[in-house]
């Protein structure tokens, strides 16, 4: 059985907080450069800021976006790793723990608020944590970034069971029409489809998190080039790059059912994973 202790967990997840404010995945990075030259007047100058942007950021140790966003950890943990909690009551403690600690060292802006009130938490915690048991014995522990800019723009639709691909993908391309400019592109789409309300959502965020450089499927092709057609284009201003990736993650659901979840991601689609 092999140990870890709490305090390697907490300056994991701080780091991981810090560095996905700051600093760009190189696929995606590599991706808006490829777009870039898709381009042409207006649309091509505004990808050439958002890399201007982007290399300040990582220069100067400053966030991306003034929104530094919602945090969302998912876990992967091993059925052969002891966690020593220390002075900690739990994992989820442990976790809360080291996005407190990235955004106060970050100097990174603490959006989160209880949702009636409005009063800020003044941390921007809690993070949102999602549990996996897989064999091994790591510890994965993936952190997602969301602005609410994007946020806002996700749907999910109950479709009926009998829904062919082409249902699918009008519902997500009016959600991508809908969403215009709101959520900053060219963005980063997320589909979930199957399993529970819940599990499509969960699906659709996960899709975030998928290499944005890596083979896509035939249907997220066909979905791509038609949500490029919108010509919403970089920041809105029109262009042939509305959305630099789709993915889509799926899960077995109900005979009765077909749930379809899209989450959108704005260009900067911040994220990073560590295995300790």
């Amino acid at each position: 059985m092999r140990k870890i202790s709490a305090e390697k967990i907490v300056a994991a997840v701080s780091h991981l907080c810090i560095d996905s404010n700051y600093r760009m995945n190189k696929d995606l990075i590599a991706l808006l450069k490829k777009n870039q030259q898709r381009e042409k007047g207006r649309a091509r100058r505004t990808i050439a800021s958002i890399l201007e942007n982007i290399k300040i950021a990582e220069g100067e140790k400053i966030p991306i976006c003034q929104d530094t966003g919602m945090v969302t950890i998912f876990l992967e943990i091993g059925n052969n790793l002891k966690i020593n909690l220390g002075r900690y009551s739990s994992l989820s403690d442990i976790i809360q723990e080291g996005v407190r600690r990235g955004y106060k060292d970050g100097y990174l802006r603490k959006s989160i608020v209880n949702p009636l009130s409005r009063v800020n938490t003044k941390d921007n915690t809690p993070a949102i944590i999602h549990e996996k048991i897989v064999v091994g014995s790591h510890l994965k522990i993936k952190a997602l970034i969301k602005g609410f800019g994007a946020e806002n723009m996700a749907k999910i639709r109950m479709l009926p069971p009998d829904s062919k691909e082409e249902e699918i993908k009008i519902f997500v391309i009016d959600s991508i029409k809908e969403a215009s400019s709101n959520p900053c592109p060219p963005v980063i789409v997320g589909i979930g489809i199957g399993g529970t309300m819940e599990k499509a959502a969960s699906l659709a965020e996960e899709a975030l998190l998928e290499p944005v450089m890596s083979k896509i499927e035939k249907f997220e092709k066909e979905l791509l080039t038609e949500i490029n057609k919108l010509n919403i284009g970089p920041a809105g201003l029109g262009g042939k790059t509305t959305a630099s990736s789709v993915r889509i993650k799926t899960f077995p659901t109900h005979i009765a059912g077909l749930p379809v979840a899209v989450n959108i991601s704005c260009w900067a689609n911040r994220h990073k994973e560590i295995i300790i």
